[in-house]
């Protein structure tokens, strides 16, 4: 063969071989895409571009193009992308456990709750019975329930059903027998319901814990499922990164040890419960800090819930005459705890529901704090607060960290509890962002559902799933929808100290962002709570993708 007739051959193999080596400088490239940076300036732009799990550029795309060869290159069509959601208050372990557990969530009466815990009996035949959600606000009958029927269904097998919010529950005798517990037994910073001298099996606050203390720790597998579950469920409605608020330092080595693994890929910022075992552990060894996983916190309960009476309130319960709730702890144990934190600093987040609660913190805050600061302290919930005491927050720059679906949730019983004049000083955001001029926001789930759109709903609109009330929920606490937006992406970061990591499409953060079926900056308010997660990303790598 002559080599002119070669010529042609050899031509494409030269060719071929020039394309093969050709170089990339990007490992991702979207464009025609409307992205949200929630940068300082809140700049949008249309295209960006990741490598190595971060972004390096964002801006227009015909000048993106030109600079960067991407390994793949993405059409978003026109959809919008935002950073990725950051849950700025969550159980997040708890709520993979619950995933393990019978599901009580939406059940509309007592009976509703046995008929579940008898089925899911039948399929986890051994061991504890162990279930949460229920809610007797919900119900026809609105009072706590009875452990007669639990016991006739169940005369053996220990049972624990712990109501929605985590801070009551009901156990069957079985159970009781097992904790030891006793008709007219009392307990500092909770209840055993006891009513013409026998136990209804009504456990509030503390109490919870004498029998959660004696239930057998979840095998490691369980616990392995229970943090991949809540993974798989948190990254299919955009979540990135979430505060677990409330655990125990063994927790730390299996996270890490999964994230390592390359199986968890969530990030998470974990808060160590109110333990000496807990401060021993992370004042010895100091803050620990991966790309995953951040501890630097501590998680103290002041209160209870509101909705189980346990929040602790300045004056009665308007619906329960003598009684105003109780702090979990005495002031002396809260005033220590501050003051060992501050000293080794770390930071506190404490969990306050009532007004009663919130002034105590926050006057512990102050005299630990004194004034202006950048310790991120926080108040989880800062739920119903006298008017008289909200500039402590601004005076020692504490961070309120709030829960919008709680307005929502509550609206329909919370005035029962509070009356009509404190309930225009509870669930406050807007004048709580006025504070610091920031807010984080979350869903507390497993109490909420995990769905930071429903998150940004209900800040924007003030209304329930159903769109009620029409003209929303004292809409003069609504926030805006830059504020909320801003609430789950960079102000969440911030209240972690994780603002120069993430929380914006910015270069040099991670590549966490999520995309949407529907721009929520320009949807119509209706629609926002049937917005729905086309694609998620963690470090530039895509973690689930709408089927």
């Amino acid at each position: 063969m002559t080599l002119k007739r070669l010529w042609p051959a050899l031509l494409a193999f030269g060719l071929a071989a020039c394309q093969h080596k050709k170089e990339y400088n990007a490992d991702l490239l979207i464009k025609n895409a409307a992205i949200y940076t929630v940068d300082s300036t809140f700049t949008t732009a249309e295209a960006l571009v990741v490598t190595g799990g971060k972004v390096i550029a964002v801006g227009k795309a015909d000048s993106l193009e030109k600079k960067y060869t991407a390994r793949e290159v993405m059409d978003a069509k026109g959809k919008a992308i935002y950073p990725g959601f950051i849950d700025a208050h969550t159980h997040f372990y708890r709520y993979g456990l619950s995933l393990q557990e019978a599901k009580l969530e939406g059940t509309n009466s007592w009976q509703a709750v046995l008929d579940t815990v008898q089925n899911y009996a039948k399929r986890s035949t051994e061991g504890w019975i162990i279930g949460r959600g229920w809610d007797q606000n919900d119900w026809q009958t609105k009072q706590f329930p009875n452990k007669a029927k639990l016991d006739s269904l169940f005369p053996v097998r220990p049972v624990v059903l712990t109501r929605i919010d985590g801070h009551a529950a009901i156990a069957n005798q079985a159970a009781l027998n097992i904790a030891g517990i006793k008709a007219g037994q009392k307990i500092s910073g909770g209840e055993i319901e006891t009513v013409g001298g026998k136990l209804t099996g009504i456990l509030v606050d503390n109490a919870v814990g004498l029998v959660a203390h004696k239930m057998p720790e979840p095998a490691d597998q369980v616990t392995e499922a229970a943090l991949l579950d809540a993974q798989r469920n948190c990254f299919a409605v955009g979540l990135t990164t979430v505060d677990d608020a409330g655990v125990n330092y063994g927790l730390i080595n299996t996270i890490a040890a999964l994230q390592h693994k390359g199986l968890l890929k969530m990030r998470l910022y974990l808060m160590l419960s109110d333990s000496p075992e807990n401060f021993d552990y992370l004042f010895k060894r100091g803050a620990y800090k991966t790309p995953g996983l951040n501890v630097r916190a501590f998680k103290v309960y002041a209160d209870g819930a509101l909705g189980s009476r346990g929040a602790c309130l300045l004056q009665d319960y308007t619906d329960q005459k003598g009684w105003k709730g109780f702090l979990l702890s005495d002031q002396k144990h809260f005033k220590e705890v501050a003051e060992k934190i501050a000293a080794r600093g770390f930071q506190m987040c404490t969990h306050c529901i009532g007004d009663s609660a919130n002034r105590a913190i926050l006057k512990i805050y102050a005299g630990v704090l004194k004034g202006k600061n950048d310790r991120r302290w926080r108040i989880e919930h800062a739920q119903v607060l006298s008017p008289q005491d909200v500039h402590l927050f601004g005076d020692n720059n504490v961070v309120p960290s709030v829960q919008p679906t709680h307005a929502t949730s509550d609206m329909n019983w919370a005035g029962q509890r509070l009356g009509a004049a404190r309930l225009k000083s509870a669930y406050i955001y807007k004048q709580l962002l006025k504070q610091n001029g920031w807010l984080p926001l979350g869903t507390d789930m497993p109490v909420e559902n995990i769905n930071p759109l429903y998150t940004f709903y209900a800040a924007v609109e003030r209304k329930d799933l159903k769109g009620q009330p029409v003209n929303g929920f004292q809409p003069e606490n609504a926030l805006n929808r830059i504020e909320a937006l801003r609430g789950m992406t960079i102000w969440a970061a911030r209240a972690n100290f994780e603002e120069k990591e993430k929380g914006s499409l910015e270069p040099g953060k991670y590549a966490d962002f999520v995309i949407l079926d529907k721009d929520i900056m320009k949807a119509k308010g209706a629609e926002l709570p049937k917005v729905k997660v086309l694609k998620t990303y963690v470090n530039g790598e895509k973690v689930y993708e709408q089927k």
